[in-house]
């Protein structure tokens, strides 16, 4: 659905984006994660038509962007950062006003105007001026503008920023649901816990590509995956038996609790609670870590500034 091959862009002798080359699967939710200044916003800005690269190619839904950014931007929707919406119009005129530039049918338009606006909780204000609204509800309005001709590809830079928690999951709940619709989202964001629930495959982009895989083959490679045991009582021989297991790498103790760094948790964790419970540990409860893959963007992202 999306395929970038060497794609570059300088600006005035400054390169913002390096010979980046990667693939998105049809149907699949993208997740292009940086640091600031690191050549996302300008990576979806190429992607989407608005600035042309200064080498390299790029084809959204079989067409390229240098040769078809007319039937690009009809396959395509796009969130940029700024919603940019017309303050004095009421949610409904603003969605319609852009409906119409798409040359949707008056039924048609009216149908995907209540649906989205009744997706994201905003129906009932759908007559108020979005000039009102928080900017959390204005940045819903801008999702659902960017939805509003039913794009087979939907570009999203930073779609939670500034969002309230329970904004924030509704937009990730929505989300999901266009992926649901079989739709392509390229996810454009910093937020690693988005990242973690919505995507299926990812890339790190610092300037350069770094790395580039699904958040779960990332954290194994590149993170810091650790299992806590909270055992009842521990002694010497529990922490022993662990330390000897074939994937584990570290074993700290911290009360009665084992903090032990693995290299595949889900080949160690079995074999960790074995151990234990062979040699009279009775374990309370063994949960994951929730940083590998923070540990992961971490280590890419120093490895490449180095």
């Amino acid at each position: 659905m999306i395929r970038v091959e060497g794609l570059t862009r300088n600006f005035n002798g400054r390169t913002a984006v390096d010979d980046i080359t990667f693939e998105v699967d049809e149907g699949k939710i993208f997740g292009l994660l940086g640091p600031n200044g690191a050549g996302k916003t300008t990576t979806v800005r190429m992607l989407c038509c608005l600035i042309k690269p200064t080498s390299g190619k790029a084809m959204i839904g079989g067409y390229e962007i240098d040769k078809d950014p007319i039937k690009i931007r009809e396959i395509a929707g796009f969130l940029p950062e700024s919603p940019g919406l017309y303050g004095e119009l009421s949610a409904r005129r603003n969605l319609e006003f852009y409906a119409k530039l798409y040359g949707m049918p008056r039924q048609k338009r009216e149908e995907n105007i209540e649906r989205f606006l009744k997706m994201l909780d905003l129906w009932e204000r759908r007559d108020d001026p979005v000039g009102t609204f928080s900017k959390g509800m204005q940045q819903k309005i801008a999702i659902a503008r960017s939805m509003i001709h039913e794009p087979k590809i939907l570009f999203l830079d930073e779609p939670t920023a500034a969002l309230s928690p329970d904004s924030a999951k509704v937009v990730r709940d929505f989300i999901v649901e266009l992926k649901h619709e079989k739709r392509t989202i390229f996810l454009c964001t910093h937020n690693l816990y988005e990242v973690e629930r919505v995507c299926d495959q990812i890339a790190v982009l610092n300037t350069k590509l770094v790395a580039f895989g699904s958040p779960r083959d990332l954290e194994k490679k590149f993170g810091s995956t650790k299992t806590e045991v909270q055992l009842k009582k521990i002694d010497k021989r529990m922490t022993d038996a662990v330390k000897r297991l074939k994937h584990v790498k570290n074993v700290k103790i911290l009360g009665n609790k084992l903090i032990v760094d693995t290299e595949d948790p889900e080949t160690a964790n079995p074999a960790i609670v074995d151990a234990i419970v062979k040699h009279g540990g009775k374990i309370l409860y063994v949960t994951r870590t929730a940083h590998g893959l923070e540990d992961a963007y971490l280590k890419l992202v120093k490895k490449d500034e180095v």
